[in-house]
């Protein structure tokens, strides 16, 4: 399962996520908010907003923060924890 940013062009916050899931060692795939309406409609103002399954992170979020909320989902497995550097 991979971990979803949903984000649009041009928002600030957007690129800090991204900058902090970098810094916690992850990717996601990208998905715009502005190309489907129903998305717009969700996460509109929130954006952005980690997702994995049914589990979202909504921003404020730091790289700690994101490997705790990573390391939380009933999913994840010591294997698969994630560390800060």
């Amino acid at each position: 399962m991979d971990i979803v940013l949903y984000h649009t062009a041009g928002c600030h916050l957007c690129e800090l996520a991204e900058a902090e899931l970098a810094l916690a060692g992850m990717e996601a795939i990208k998905i715009d908010i502005a190309t489907d309406d129903a998305l717009a409609q969700k996460y509109g103002w929130l954006i952005p907003v980690l997702a994995l399954g049914e589990n979202e992170l909504r921003w404020p979020f730091n790289a700690d923060q994101l490997c705790k909320w990573f390391d939380q989902i009933p999913t994840r497995t010591a294997s698969t924890s994630h560390d800060a550097p």
